[in-house]
């Protein structure tokens, strides 16, 4: 017998019928043997629908813990109503929420970080034969209040369950029988990956592969939790992520992902002198901008520009911290773009292969297209560029790294992400 985690996204348990269906298939794995503890999102559009229906009630940006009060109720109506359909088809099980289930975050409303998981609760019930359905995305504070992880959080939750418990294997149910080396619906052609290693799962996700959150991957990898993603539709064998994967025989590029998800800022005329770079990053870290890509232009006449990345939801937020800031540094104006993209190759072999780079830029030039930004490391390449012709980009690049197989890619349902 085995302790499995199972965790179901809310494509997965988007209605009654595909509830009863992910309740049928923990019942068999139970019945096989098997300890189950099952972490579940929202269902559906669920989340979405909160969010619309905070703004109809408070102009501008609600409090961050009331949303967090607010958005919580969506994983608590899964699995109560999935503890029902267990208990159903005759088999035991008990729903708990984050905090009944002892996971315990940072004081950050909104996308807070795991601090500890007390899973008492949680072995106390398998020892008595339960199901344990665990809500996802959430948790609590030392102090007692309620927490949300962000977007993704429900595979977070799941992940860092199973190292507490020390489960055997973590399983991620999603829409699609696996990971793919890009978006299955932009290429049809994509080519399903049997197994991915951590490093290289953790760069995709990173950089916009929806599959997996990048939180989940890091305790994945620093907890060596046997993870497999596969399908809520089919039973399918999924894609193991793990330490080390074999590379298929000419394959350099193991994936391509893309992130819209991305604002370009531009400060224009900063006085060269020590410190500057240092006051703007300060700033921005004070007000919990993230930052990715920056990049910074020569020295002309005693001033430079620089540019910089973040996201989409933080933009105002970093124009208004460089603006408070003006009279320290003195820039002549600051700039911003939001009709980007920022699109990547990953794969742990292309820092021993020459040219891999020079295929992107040549792809992406032919299609006449500017790059605006380059980022690199020793196993991806990322490029932002206009989001006008994102899927041609895609579709071309996935040629060129010899990535197209002849089998369509299965896709079940609307995407997961959360």
């Amino acid at each position: 017998m085995s302790l499995i985690v199972m965790k179901f996204g809310g494509s997965s348990v988007g209605d009654a019928e595909r509830m009863k269906r992910v309740a049928k298939r923990i019942v068999e794995r139970k019945q096989a043997g098997h300890s189950c503890v099952v972490v579940v999102s929202a269902m559906g559009d669920t989340t979405d629908d909160l969010i619309d229906l905070s703004k109809q009630i408070y102009d501008g940006a609600p409090p961050a813990r009331e949303m967090d009060m607010l958005l919580t109720t969506g994983e608590q109506v899964s699995v109560a109503l999935l503890s029902m359909a267990i208990h159903n088809l005759g088999e035991q099980a008990v729903s708990y929420t984050g905090w009944q289930s002892g996971i315990f975050t940072e004081d950050v409303h909104g996308k807070a970080r795991i601090t500890d998981i007390q899973p008492a609760r949680v072995l106390n019930a398998l020892e008595q034969g339960n199901v344990v359905i665990v809500a996802g995305f959430q948790g609590m504070t030392e102090a007692g209040e309620i927490t949300t992880l962000g977007r993704g959080g429900s595979d977070t939750t799941a992940v860092a369950l199973a190292a507490a418990i020390k489960a055997d294997l973590c399983e991620i149910y999603t829409d699609v029988d696996g990971i793919y080396s890009t978006d299955p619906r932009i290429v049809k052609v994509a080519r399903k990956l049997n197994e991915i290693s951590y490093d290289e799962m953790l760069e995709l996700a990173n950089l916009g592969a929806a599959v997996l959150h990048p939180r989940a991957v890091e305790y994945a990898k620093n907890y060596n939790v046997t993870l497999v993603v596969r399908s809520s539709f089919t039973n399918n064998e999924g894609t193991n992520v793990k330490e080390e994967a074999v590379m298929e025989q000419g394959i350099v590029v193991r994936g391509i992902a893309y992130d819209k998800n991305v604002a370009r800022v531009s400060i224009l005329g900063v006085p060269e002198k020590p410190g500057q770079l240092a006051k703007v990053f300060m700033a921005l870290a004070e007000v919990q901008v993230d930052v990715d890509i920056i990049v910074q232009s020569g020295v002309l006449n005693g001033s430079a520009d620089f540019s910089f990345t973040t996201t989409l939801a933080d933009r105002e937020k970093a124009l208004d911290a460089i603006e408070s800031i003006r009279g320290e540094i003195g820039f002549r104006e600051v700039t911003s773009e939001v009709n980007m993209v920022k699109v990547s190759i990953v794969g742990a072999g292309m820092v021993s292969t020459p040219g891999v780079a020079a295929t992107m830029f040549k792809v992406i030039s032919d299609l006449g297209i500017s790059i605006s930004l380059v980022s690199t490391s020793e196993i991806k390449v990322s490029c932002v560029i206009e989001n006008s012709n994102l899927t041609e980009v895609i579709q071309s690049l996935h040629t060129a790294y010899g990535l197209d197989t002849t089998e369509q890619a299965f896709v079940g349902g609307p995407q997961d992400r959360r």
